[in-house]
C-alpha cells in the first residue's frame, strides 16, 4: 500500500497532504524533531525523532519504499529516497527523480559557494497560492504512479 512521508520541518502544505491522503485513504507519516499539533485522524501519524543530525531524514529513508511518496525540500534527502525508488516532491510541487536530481544537487553546491562568498541574492520568492495548486496537482500524479507501482 502506498504511504506518504512528510519531512515536516517548515512544510507549508501539510493540510493539503492530509486532504488528498484522506480522500484516497492513504496513511501519512509526518516526521519531525519535536511534537506538533496534528489532526485527530488514525491515518495521520506523527513520528517524533531525536534531535540528532539527519535523524528525521534517516527515519524517512529507512521506512520509505518504491510504492511511497516523500514530500521534502531537502535535496540530499530527495536523492537518498530516489535511490530507494520512492517518488519525491517538493513543497512547491516540483517532482524530483533520477533525471533531475543531479541538476538540483549541482545547483545546491553552486548556491553554497555563492553564499560562502557573501551573496545571498538567491532566495526563493514567498510561497503562494500558485505553488499550493501546483503541489496538489503534482502530488495527485505521483500518488497515482506510486499506487500503480504498488
Amino acid at each position: 500500500m502506498t504511504k506518504i512521508y512528510v519531512d515536516a520541518d517548515a512544510c507549508p502544505v501539510k493540510n493539503e497532504v492530509y486532504a488528498i491522503a484522506g480522500r484516497l485513504q492513504l496513511l501519512v507519516h509526518v516526521i519531525a524533531n519535536q511534537w506538533m499539533g496534528m489532526p485527530n485522524n488514525p491515518q495521520i501519524r506523527l513520528e517524533v525523532v531525536d534531535d540528532g543530525f539527519d535523524a528525521a531524514d534517516d527515519w524517512i529513508v529507512k521506512k520509505a519504499g518504491s510504492a511511497d511518496v516523500v514530500i521534502t525540500d531537502d535535496i540530499l534527502l530527495a536523492e537518498r529516497c530516489i535511490k530507494k525508488g520512492s517518488r519525491v516532491i517538493t513543497n512547491r510541487g516540483l517532482a524530483r527523480n533520477a533525471h533531475n536530481i543531479g541538476e538540483a544537487l549541482a545547483m545546491r553546491e553552486m548556491m553554497q559557494l555563492v553564499r560562502a562568498y557573501g551573496d545571498n541574492s538567491g532566495n526563493q520568492n514567498p510561497f503562494n497560492d500558485a505553488d499550493r495548486r501546483r503541489f496538489c496537482q503534482e502530488l495527485e500524479k505521483l500518488i497515482q504512479e506510486a499506487m500503480r507501482a504498488a
